[in-house]
């Protein structure tokens, strides 16, 4: 079994927190360019082939990011109940405002709201369904929370499991999940059919979702970063530098784009973008210098959350409502409003709703005061508390 060799002075990781901001970015790059008139012309279509694949990474890192830090902060003599309380809290509150946001511009936009699509994203479970206009349908970017969801209810039952590997099964169980998205790609590539996302196109609606959707293939990349903080923790895993693992990752980049497409989505990023993770939560475990433990940047990090979600609503309702008549400048201008006002709104959320929610009902509960419970019943009650932060 490893054991924990690194005794990190605090659970939190500013410097990831600050990358979160950082990954988002592509994010909002992706669906500012991709199908949308703020940029026209060769210069739009530049810009579009530079960010029609940079949503995959970011998205890699949040799954990776996501196991690494429950694992970092987790604690001993925690239940299941408050472990999942505390995940609810995080997440749905922020959902159910960005998801009502959404009801009232498809509302002023007369769209239909259909009662699938509806329900199915109120609860967050729209990546179990092979449909894209229902993956899609709301908020199209809280398909990934109904992954999230379905990580957490599994956390507490995959911690103990990867716990009692020694170091070399730690390596060798990571070499695994970093080949099983290839593998999942290769399978939908050639076992998995359906109707064809574009005419003529070689990609299915239901390859899209097999790969890129269903939680139970996008589960990989979260445990991925459960065993690669088990690692770290263990004083097992080699000193990565922030500048050699940005590289790394930018290199990745630019490789995954070269590679076909239903190859270049889904978990096969891990691999990119794991080396930050574990330079950042290392620089702040030993407290090196790193450039995104700064104030503004682990700010805008804490906020990454909200922003991630509002985003979407503010660019297609300006490509739908502004953009079509602008000229360039024009709706160059409302491209860096939209960033504007995601930040305005998410900096709201994050301030009035998310951090005061976490920090009144996210801290561990107390024991009840009390003769101690049997062994076998402190045995049996698992196992993990986790920063409320993340």
């Amino acid at each position: 079994m490893a054991t924990d060799a690194v005794r990190p002075k605090t659970s939190r990781l500013p410097s990831l927190s600050g990358m979160r901001f950082i990954a988002a970015l592509p994010v909002f790059a992706f669906h500012a360019t991709s199908g949308m008139n703020f940029l026209r012309g060769d210069v739009g279509d530049f810009f579009t082939d530079i960010f029609k694949d940079a949503g995959t990474p970011s998205v890699s890192f949040f799954f990776v990011l996501s196991g690494f830090i429950l694992t970092w902060s987790a604690r001993p003599r925690d239940t299941m109940p408050d472990f999942w309380r505390r995940r609810m809290i995080k997440v749905y509150p922020n959902h159910l405002l960005a998801f009502a946001a959404t009801v009232v511009i498809m509302l002023l936009a007369s769209d239909p709201l259909e009662a699938k699509k509806f329900f199915t994203s109120l609860f967050l479970v729209q990546s179990w369904v092979p449909e894209l206009p229902v993956l899609t349908g709301m908020n199209p970017v809280a398909w990934s929370l109904s992954c999230e969801v379905f990580f957490y209810l599994s956390f507490p039952l995959l911690l103990p499991l990867v716990r009692r590997l020694s170091v070399r099964g730690l390596w060798a169980l990571g070499g695994v999940l970093l080949a099983v998205p290839w593998l999942v790609a290769l399978l939908a590539d050639k076992a998995v059919g359906g109707t064809p996302l574009l005419p003529g196109g070689p990609l299915t609606h239901e390859q899209l979702w097999f790969v890129y959707f269903f939680p139970p293939t996008r589960i990989v990349e979260f445990v991925l970063g459960i065993v690669v903080a088990r690692l770290v923790l263990s004083g097992a895993m080699p000193r990565i530098g922030l500048v050699p693992a940005a590289l790394f990752a930018v290199g990745g980049f630019v490789l995954n784009a070269q590679v076909p497409y239903l190859y270049s989505l889904g978990g096969t990023a891990a691999f990119w973008v794991m080396p930050l993770v574990v330079a950042g939560a290392t620089a702040d475990a030993n407290g090196t210098r790193s450039i995104m433990r700064g104030r503004v940047i682990v700010k805008l990090g804490e906020m990454s959350f909200a922003f991630y979600l509002v985003h979407t609503m503010f660019v297609v309702s300006a490509q739908r409502w502004l953009v079509q008549d602008m000229s360039d400048g024009a709706a160059l201008a409302t491209l860096f409003g939209c960033l504007a006002g995601s930040l305005v709104v998410s900096y709201a959320m994050f301030t009035w709703v998310e951090e005061p929610l976490v920090r009144k009902f996210g801290s561990a509960r107390r024991p009840r005061t009390g003769p101690p419970a049997p062994p076998a019943a402190t045995a049996a009650a698992p196992l993990t508390a986790v920063d409320a932060k993340d």
